[in-house]
């Protein structure tokens, strides 16, 4: 394939040097941008969140002594939000396809980068992109596929995906992400209403698993290159509390029942990075994970 048609058939990006194959890099729909990224957060207080119900799902990032929450009301239709807590750069990326919600230091291989929506998915999932370099970045792999920055990794940040109520209760002075994002959207509507509850899956991925509902959410982690998902299916059925040993570390996940929602620490209470995902999302990046089953 020339580099001329490439580029046209990839929403303008080269994928030539790709480190995953071409044919399994798909449109999403909307071209490049057409899911705008908000560059310019606005944040409100927490007493001042009105527009956000207990129930109401939110992304949670505790970082440099400040707690912010990101509203996935907002998230489906943004996707990404670059922004800085605490004098640091960082951004933080919503699949609604993939119900996945991942943060990362914006800082890589010495560049301070901006990022926004590809329009291109790979196993589903979104494909990031900056705009320093016009490299295209996997959410799920956590590193740059095609372009200058190709193979460089990002760094995860700590981030949690529960309730409101459970996310304010936990951090009640927490600054929250306002719908003045400088686009017309309406923020009380789902585009994506039902996706979750149906077996369906809009794009192709590379494997499947039959265990689980494809949309059982599941928290996973990774432990020195070794990966490990524990179901919700299977954390409800615990008392929420799970001291568990993987890969030579030792685990506490924290399984809350009420905000469909749980996290992980190491040994000593100091959070480790999990990634909340539907099932299918995890096995298609992780074929070989190890699974979590309650006694």
């Amino acid at each position: 394939m020339s580099k001329c048609l490439a580029s046209d058939a990839f929403n303008n990006f080269d994928i030539n040097n790709s480190s995953i194959a071409n044919n399994e890099i798909h449109q999403g729909g909307p071209p490049r941008d057409g899911i705008p990224s908000i560059d310019e957060p606005v944040f409100i207080s927490a007493n001042h969140a009105r527009h956000l119900k207990a129930q109401d799902r939110v992304l949670g990032l505790q970082r440099n002594g400040i707690s912010k929450a990101y509203p996935i009301s907002i998230m489906n239709w943004h996707e990404i939000v670059n922004d800085e807590i605490g004098g640091e750069a960082v951004v933080v990326s919503f699949c609604p396809l993939c119900g996945t919600g991942v943060a990362f230091a914006a800082h890589a291989a010495g560049k301070q980068l901006s990022f926004g929506v590809s329009g291109l998915l790979y196993n589903s999932d979104v494909l990031l992109y900056d705009r320093e370099t016009e490299s295209l970045w996997s959410q799920l792999l956590t590193r740059a596929v095609s372009g200058p920055m190709k193979d460089t990794p990002l760094k995860l940040i700590s981030l949690e995906h529960t309730s409101w109520a459970n996310w304010q209760k936990r951090h009640p002075h927490t600054l929250v992400l306002s719908t003045d994002t400088g686009y017309s959207r309406d923020y009380n509507r789902d585009p994506y209403a039902g996706y979750e509850d149906s077996k369906g899956i809009y794009f192709p991925v590379s494997h499947r698993d039959p265990r689980y509902h494809p949309k059982e959410r599941v928290l996973g982690v990774e432990i020195d290159g070794q990966f490990k998902a524990y179901p919700f299916a299977e954390l409800s059925r615990t008392d929420g509390v799970i001291q568990d040993q993987f890969n030579g570390k030792e685990l506490v996940i924290h399984y809350d029942r009420a905000s469909h929602s749980a996290r992980a620490n190491d040994a000593t209470g100091k959070p480790l990075v999990g990634i909340s995902a539907f099932w299918f999302a995890w096995i298609a990046f992780h074929p070989e994970t190890s699974v979590f089953k309650a006694p």
